[in-house]
């Protein structure tokens, strides 16, 4: 993706910004009690770190050697477990989680890794649980692989594999990077209870 060479610099972006301020639309759908978070794409460690400290038991998924290096020396004693994976196919998950969030990771899927993404990660959700992504919206940095995706075509997928949206925003780039836009959206599995009750 592009990542590695600049993995200490892209963390020190990253952990500019904290988790709160990223993550505010996501707050109110942390389950309330402590149980299994997948932090797909986890990047320097900072979402999974937060989760962590929250109580919950966090998996965090990066397939970048040097980002992980980077996230174990940063938060090396938060109690995470990283795991060398990445979408579509995660073969190395087990299990099921309660919450599993991908920040800015979509994107660098094709049209055919999403649909097999999406499956992938409906079956990893618990029942009652929550997909937790956000989107990103324009120019790609050189050198990186990226793809143009939307929330409505994102929401289709996740409807066709069994998870419904019960949360969709916009917001601006906290890097204030020119032309660069996201769309935050929560799944739950379709006949859970969707009342935003659990955070």
């Amino acid at each position: 993706m592009g990542y590695g060479k600049d993995a200490e610099a892209l963390a020190q972006q990253y952990e500019e910004v904290p988790f709160e301020r990223v993550h505010g639309h996501l707050l109110r759908w942390l389950p309330s009690a402590a149980g299994r978070a997948v932090d797909i794409g986890a990047g320097s460690g900072r979402d999974a770190a937060a989760l962590a400290a929250r109580g919950h038991e966090v998996v965090a998924v990066e397939p970048t050697p040097e980002l992980r290096q980077v996230g174990r020396r940063l938060y090396g004693d938060a109690p995470i477990d990283w795991v060398d994976d990445a979408l579509p196919a995660l073969p190395r998950l087990r299990g099921t989680f309660d919450l599993v969030l991908l920040s800015a990771v979509w994107m660098h899927l094709d049209e055919r890794e999403r649909a097999d993404g999406m499956r992938r990660l409906a079956e990893l959700t618990a029942p009652g649980g929550c997909v937790a992504m956000t989107l990103r919206h324009g120019p790609p940095p050189a050198g990186r692989r990226m793809f143009a995706v939307t929330a409505a075509e994102t929401i289709a997928l996740a409807e066709r594999s069994g998870l419904v949206a019960v949360d969709q925003g916009e917001r601006p780039d906290w890097l204030a990077r020119p032309h660069v836009r996201w769309s935050t959206l929560v799944f739950r599995q379709q006949g859970s209870t969707v009342d935003g009750s659990a955070g």
